[in-house]
């Protein structure tokens, strides 16, 4: 991802020489995560939902911290499996169906409604409320099976990446400092850092349009 990140700044490098040079400062390397199995049914059919487009599946997920303080605040991040795209991350002191609700309808405003939205079975997702208000805006519901974690496994890989690249590098002494600062390392992971799965180039990147190429007002 370094590599990435030069490289796409105009600095031309191998990625070996980043590697060597990342392990004499002693830095940080991700360590190789064990491979899990998907969760199969008796027939032999697969009862994970994949997506296929932009906007098929969402999914979303509570990460909780705290501030300096010491209280406690949390994340709401939704994300599109496709894309892999950060759609949002709600911070507050507590969230609720009704802020999940909330922030559905924000999304769905500006992207319209996905096909599905996946999440586990917390009680802020099967509320009642949320599955006729998801329901009657034509989307659909996947739940994950309980004790499955791995069945949102696109989401809880984004909490990963949240909490490895900001969380746990960042003290933050309000929840207004918090919603800044989470919301700057949204743009910079959906318009400037680099993903793997797309050569290492960002999933949104930003597009300048120049000043004298900019249309007039008549």
């Amino acid at each position: 991802m370094i590599t990435g990140l030069l490289n796409n700044s105009g600095w031309q490098v191998n990625y070996k020489r980043v590697e060597r040079i990342w392990r004499r400062e002693g830095l940080k390397v991700p360590q190789k995560q064990k491979k899990k199995g998907r969760l199969w049914l008796s027939d032999g059919s697969c009862v994970r939902l994949r997506p296929e487009r932009p906007n098929h599946v969402w999914s979303y997920y509570f990460v909780q911290d705290r501030t300096a303080d010491g209280r406690v605040y949390r994340t709401l991040n939704i994300i599109d499996e496709y894309t892999r795209e950060a759609l949002m991350i709600r911070v507050d002191r507590k969230l609720n169906s009704t802020e999940v609700l909330d922030s559905l309808t924000d999304l769905f405003i500006l992207r319209g409604p996905p096909g599905y939205i996946r999440s586990d079975n917390g009680p802020e997702f099967i509320a009642q409320k949320v599955r006729d208000w998801i329901a009657a805006v034509g989307a659909k519901t996947a739940y994950i099976e309980p004790d499955s974690p791995w069945e949102n496994g696109y989401c809880k890989s984004f909490n990963a990446r949240f909490r490895d690249e900001l969380l746990n590098g960042e003290l933050f002494y309000t929840l207004k400092e918090a919603q800044i600062l989470i919301e700057r390392w949204r743009v910079h992971y959906n318009t400037v850092r680099p993903h793997g799965a797309l050569g290492y180039r960002p999933l949104a990147p930003e597009t300048i349009v120049p000043m004298d190429q900019r249309p007039t007002m008549q």
